[in-house]
């Protein structure tokens, strides 16, 4: 399973919010600036995490986004559902019978539910928290959430 652009740089997103530890909200330009995400896609991320009660935000000169719970309360899971969605890699590891005819005999049907058992309990076990103790000593947590990788 290959995740999309909103899981990637929605958790990156909320990486970065969260290594603000000052409860001030933080305006959109900085952590698209320092991610390197579009403005427009993050707003459009930001809004789902705020409909899914993961962010909050407010409005004016001094206004932005910041968590709407303690980082330690929001899980890799919840922001990946927040804007993906489902994290199952097919519909019958859920719907079984009512998305798949053919589910009365198939087999394979268990594999996947065990994949999709494996990947929320995976993600679900990792905190937002865990994540931002996670940035290098090196690299200044305010500001960065160091992920080399350019999704």
């Amino acid at each position: 399973m290959k995740m999309s652009t909103k899981g990637r740089y929605g958790l990156r997103a909320m990486i970065e919010l969260a290594s603000y530890d000052n409860h001030q909200p933080v305006a959109l330009s900085v952590i698209a600036r320092s991610e390197e995400i579009s403005e427009r896609y993050l707003e459009q991320l930001m809004t789902k995490m705020k409909k899914a009660g993961l962010v909050t935000s407010c409005r004016g000169s001094a206004g932005g986004y910041s968590l709407a719970k303690d980082s330690r309360d929001i899980s890799v899971g919840d922001i990946l559902r927040a804007v993906e969605g489902n994290l199952n890699p097919v519909d019958c590891s859920v719907d079984g019978e009512a998305s798949c005819e053919n589910s009365g005999a198939c087999v394979a049907k268990y594999v996947w539910q065990k994949v999709n058992d494996s990947i929320n309990s995976a993600v679900d076990s990792i905190s937002l928290y865990e994540l931002v103790e996670k940035i290098p000593e090196d690299v200044e947590k305010q500001g960065s959430s160091a992920c080399a990788c350019q999704n």
